[in-house]
């Protein structure tokens, strides 16, 4: 039974990097999955990857490269004010510029370097490193 698909999805991306895969298919796809997909390879954590449209709820497939120590959700999702933002990567990160949280603001979802740099807050999504 699937309850959080971007669990699901994070966990899938890091068990097939840790097998050494090439490759994962993340089913099912939503919006939310591929936005969370489009910052983490703006940063460098996976490589290209496309939504295939299967009938159903569709799919992405992802080619990893092997960078991923580990990724997961956040649980309870967190409201962050822009000044907060330095307190939650210490408690989430392993060390400074290291990694990178991934929230959703009112201007999309992004990692939290982009949110401190145009000074808005969010909530907690996943983080990466």
């Amino acid at each position: 039974m699937l309850l959080d698909p971007l669990s699901d999805a994070l966990s899938n991306l890091k068990n097939n990097e840790f097998a050494g895969n090439l490759e994962c298919i993340v089913k099912p796809a939503s919006k939310l999955i591929g936005a969370v997909l489009n910052v983490m390879q703006r940063y460098g954590y996976i490589g290209e990857f496309e939504f295939i449209d299967d009938g159903k709820s569709g799919k992405f497939k992802v080619k990893l490269v092997g960078k991923i120590n580990r990724c997961g959700v956040i649980r309870p999702r967190y409201s962050v004010g822009k000044e907060d933002i330095l307190e939650f990567e210490k408690r989430f990160l392993p060390a400074m510029d290291i990694g990178i949280l991934i929230m959703t603001t009112s201007k999309g979802v992004m990692s939290h370097v982009e949110a401190r740099e145009k000074g808005i807050g969010g909530k907690l999504l996943a983080f990466i490193y």
